[in-house]
């Protein structure tokens, strides 16, 4: 026998939605299983059943936005902490980047259930989305998730001169983080004091951490591209709308 799974958990392996979007399309009555219309919260189905949701969810789930930021040094990338502001404090009207090739309106509407799809340290720069589509935020930093994010690192060698080539070695392939091991890295020299890492995981703080293990400061990390999208010109402060050609 199959085993029942709940509504809400099957609607999000099936990439319909976020199990908080299907909680929400549930109690509206905007889902069906096998035709029939299901709005009690909990409700579990076979996984061979047929689940369909109501124009009126794929209309409301279109008219959500996902937007990129370039977050600057001192704003948090969640909920506001210790005085430090949020990101979202910047998507206002006057900070949208003018070169912005969407043609959607700016409503604050748009800022309702706005969440960050990943972190970036308070003390870090860079790309950093922000998103009211669930299937984005899963995409992004769902536990099976396996998206590249690129950064550039400043460093300086504690040791004098430069990092041996062994230790270089161990920062692509050879560390572990709370008693875990770190999945492979890219980690490569840009120029003489600049490291360009790609991680397919993030932990917090990982790369300032990585760093200290074989002797590194970090001076300064940006991050430039997550997935296929990448920062660009987009200046320091300024935010802009996912277009539709864009998928991470």
């Amino acid at each position: 026998m199959t085993e029942l799974v709940r509504l809400s958990k099957r609607m999000s392996e099936l990439g319909l939605c976020s199990r908080r979007e299907a909680d929400e399309w549930i109690a509206r009555g905007w889902v069906r299983v096998d035709g029939k219309v299901i709005d009690e919260l909990g409700s579990k189905v076979l996984p061979h059943q047929k689940v369909t949701v109501e124009r009126q969810a794929a209309a409301e789930q279109s008219k959500r936005v996902t937007i990129l930021i370039n977050k600057p040094v001192g704003y948090v990338s969640g909920q506001a902490e210790d005085g430090y502001t949020p990101a979202v404090a910047l998507i206002k009207p006057e900070n949208r980047w003018s070169e912005d090739a969407v043609d959607t309106a700016f409503h604050p509407t748009q800022l309702r259930s706005l969440v960050p799809a990943g972190r970036l340290d308070i003390d870090s720069v860079g790309l950093l989305v922000l998103t009211q589509d669930g299937r984005v935020a899963k995409h992004l930093i769902g536990e099976n998730t396996v998206v590249e994010k690129e950064y550039l690192v400043r460093v300086a060698y504690a040791g004098g001169g430069k990092l041996p080539d062994q230790d270089l070695r161990r920062l692509n392939h050879g560390l572990s983080l709370d008693g875990k091991k770190l999945l492979p890295a890219k980690v490569s020299w840009q120029n003489d004091d600049q490291l360009n890492f790609i991680l397919r995981e993030g932990k917090k703080r990982q790369i300032r951490r990585m760093c200290e293990m074989v002797g590194l400061k970090v001076l300064g990390l940006k991050r430039v591209r997550i997935g296929k999208v990448r920062l660009g010109n987009l200046p320091e402060g300024q935010w802009r709308y996912l277009r539709e050609d864009e998928m991470f």
